[in-house]
């Protein structure tokens, strides 16, 4: 399951954006029955099948959203893009108090085994951090690097 969040995680902040064609034939079809089942009112539906899960990127409610299935089929995150303002109020404070000259480049929130957690993206004109919630208590550092200088 870890593979599965980090996978899920990097794919988020390196931006990934490429579907697959909207053909349900060329998607595992075990997700698909769930996917169905999971997300009856979903619409503007668009499938990416990888060789170790499917990914589904749907509208639902006035939201995307992105579903990810293994490869039986078994749904194993939920994830949404999110504004800072529907962090939980810990989680904010938190990253206001320490990391109040970074600026939020990114912001998710995923859903697996009824565990919410959140990534954030924050830059300033020296770094880029990574960080990943743990539940709604507090961050720890995901990835962190150092920008090159421009001259």
């Amino acid at each position: 399951m870890n593979k599965l969040f980090l996978s899920i995680a990097t794919m988020l902040m390196m931006g990934l954006s490429a579907f697959a064609a909207n053909n349900d034939d060329a998607v595992n079809q075990q997700a698909l029955r769930s996917f169905k089942k999971d997300f009856s009112n979903a619409s503007n539906i668009k499938w990416e099948q990888k060789d170790t899960y499917t990914r589904a990127t749907f509208m639902l409610n006035g939201q995307t959203l992105f579903a990810y299935y293994n490869t039986n089929g078994e749904l194993q995150a939920v994830v949404r893009n999110i504004t800072s303002d529907q962090l939980p109020i810990s989680l904010l404070s938190d990253m206001k108090k320490d990391y109040s000259d970074f600026w939020i480049t990114d912001l998710f929130e995923i859903v697996s085994d009824d565990q919410t957690n959140y990534y954030v993206t924050l830059e300033n004109s020296e770094k880029k951090i990574v960080l990943k919630s743990q539940g709604i208590e507090f961050w720890s550092v995901f990835s962190k690097e150092k920008k090159e200088s421009i001259q």
